[in-house]
């Protein structure tokens, strides 16, 4: 599990996060939620060691992420960036086959090969392998990451906003295989999603957050309801029952 306690965080005078402290259970899908300028990446950078901690305290799976050496917490945790850089001129296969370094340290064996080239397949990027990223298009460029994240092979995958300049069918496939990854490897994925309906469908867990701070947090079947969403995001919106809870939010 990722244990989050008393964590705060303050840029140039302004709070950023306010006193956060949840518990996001081992296993399973969970999403956060909220308005631009909540804090959600804030978060998201504080749990994978992107910036140090200010105040508070973050565990995964008991290793504190302030200490832990960097190369234990890499083959615990993986973590898609909202905005990550590139290398220019590196090809598909090799970006997703960077995702291995933690394990193979620059001498990839038969199974890191193995895991890439099944990565490539899972994500409809194996036709794409031997083309420069900078030749592709936005869409495509962060199919490519998101493979890369989850070649890492860690039981923690953080993903900032990774439906960015995907188009239906290609959000609707990566959520679906965060489901089943989720559900058929154990992993446990923390997702930043705006849209709604993706965190109702596919997510097991919801953290809403607001301003920098924490709203509500719980199963989505609980937590996802007309007065958490007023709360959250400013105005009325009904929850449809089904297999799934539909937000009609237009």
């Amino acid at each position: 599990m990722i244990d989050i306690r008393n964590v705060s965080l303050s840029h140039g005078g302004t709070r950023v996060l306010d006193d956060i402290s949840l518990t996001v259970p081992k296993g399973g899908v969970t999403a956060l939620v909220g308005p631009n300028g909540a804090g959600k990446s804030s978060l998201l950078s504080l749990i994978a060691r992107l910036q140090p901690l200010q105040d508070g305290q973050i565990t995964v799976d008991g290793l504190p992420v302030g200490k832990t050496p960097s190369r234990q917490l890499a083959k615990t945790l993986a973590v898609l960036r909202q905005d990550p850089a590139i290398g220019s001129r590196l090809r598909v296969g090799e970006l997703v086959a960077l995702g291995r370094f933690p394990h193979h340290r620059g001498r990839p064996g038969p199974e890191d090969r193995r895991i890439v080239a099944e990565t490539l397949d899972e994500f409809d990027l194996a036709t794409l392998a031997d083309k420069f990223v900078e030749t592709l298009s936005g869409g495509q460029r962060q199919r490519v990451l998101v493979a890369m994240t989850f070649c890492q092979g860690t039981d923690y995958v953080l993903l900032d906003e990774p439906l960015n300049n995907l188009d239906m069918y290609h959000a609707r496939q990566l959520m679906r295989y965060v489901r089943r990854v989720a559900d058929e490897k154990t992993r446990t994925i923390v997702i930043i999603v705006h849209e709604i309906n993706y965190a109702a469908a596919y997510a097991d867990h919801i953290v809403a957050m607001k301003s920098g701070r924490l709203e509500a947090h719980g199963p989505t079947a609980e937590v996802l309801g007309p007065a958490m969403l007023k709360q959250v995001f400013g105005y009325e919106m009904s929850v449809l029952k089904g297999q799934s809870p539909l937000v009609a939010h237009y």
